[in-house]
């Protein structure tokens, strides 16, 4: 017996809207299409987690979303590209995460990180 996955749902009522961000932005494969459920995911795998806030860090907003990448310097670029609302700027923190925070098109916080 054991949790082998985790999976966010973000409520909206245009599951479509999805794809310019979570897709073009992002990189992620739509996997899954219900046309009420869009699922998205990457190639990588990872143990399944469920992170519990008081804050974001460095007094930064808890972000819904926390998405590990390989460079997130290029997802930054991607993200301000694409327009996106960039809520936390581009910093490395102090334990070891170089990170941004920006908004989905749903109103929801993602934190965009790699560990260095």
């Amino acid at each position: 017996m054991g949790v082998k996955r985790i999976v966010a749902n973000l409520q909206t009522s245009d599951p479509e809207k999805a794809s310019a961000f979570y897709q073009d932005v992002l990189g992620l494969d739509l996997v899954m299409d219900h046309g009420w459920l869009r699922t998205y995911a990457g190639d990588g795998e990872a143990r399944a987690q469920v992170g519990i806030a008081s804050e974001g860090g460095s007094g930064a907003p808890v972000p819904l979303l926390s998405i590990e990448v390989d460079d997130v310097d290029a997802y930054y670029a991607r993200a301000k590209a694409a327009q996106c609302e960039i809520v936390y700027d581009i910093v490395d923190e102090p334990w070891g995460v170089r990170r941004f925070f920006l908004r989905d098109p749903f109103g929801n916080i993602v934190n965009i990180l790699m560990h260095h």
